[in-house]
C-alpha cells in the first residue's frame, strides 16, 4: 500500500479536507502480544480496513505492546469510530486465528489515545482567526 503524504488534501464531494488522527491503542494488560506472525495479521486487518473505509494510512508501527497509526480521514468518519472498526475486526480475526489470544479477557483494553495533526500548528490556526476581525 502507498504511503499518503500527511499534508495533501481530500477532496470528497462538496468537502475539502485534512483530516489525520493519531492513534495509540493497547492489548489488554499491556501484554506484549503483538510479534511475529500476530503482528503481521494484525498490519494486514488494519490495511483491509482501511482501503474498505477510504481512510489512507500515513504511518502505523506494531510494537509488541502497541500499536501506532497515523491515518487521513474523511470528515464523515469520527475518530471512534475509525478505532472501534480496527479494534473490532482485528481482535475478532486475530482471536479466531490464534488461540493463545483467548487467554486474555479481550484483545484491547476500551481506551485509545487519539490526536489530530493537520500542516499547519495550532497556534497558527488561532492567530489567523484571531485577525479576521482586524
Amino acid at each position: 500500500m502507498a504511503k499518503f503524504s500527511p499534508d495533501e488534501y481530500r477532496h470528497e464531494g462538496n468537502a475539502v479536507s485534512l483530516l489525520n488522527y493519531h492513534f495509540v491503542f493497547i492489548p489488554k494488560r499491556r501484554k506484549k502480544v503483538l510479534v511475529g506472525a500476530i503482528a503481521e495479521k494484525l498490519q494486514e486487518v488494519i490495511f483491509e480496513v482501511c482501503v474498505e473505509n477510504r481512510w489512507k494510512i500515513i504511518a502505523l508501527e506494531i510494537m509488541p505492546d502497541h500499536v501506532h497509526m497515523f491515518v487521513n480521514a474523511k470528515p464523515s468518519d469520527d475518530p471512534s469510530k475509525i478505532i472501534r472498526l480496527i479494534k473490532g475486526r482485528a481482535s475478532h480475526v486475530l482471536r479466531k486465528e490464534f488461540p493463545e489470544l483467548m487467554k486474555l479477557p479481550t484483545l484491547w483494553t476500551p481506551s485509545y489515545f487519539v490526536s489530530t495533526a493537520g500542516n499547519i500548528c495550532t497556534e497558527t490556526v488561532k492567530r489567523y482567526i484571531e485577525q479576521q476581525k482586524a
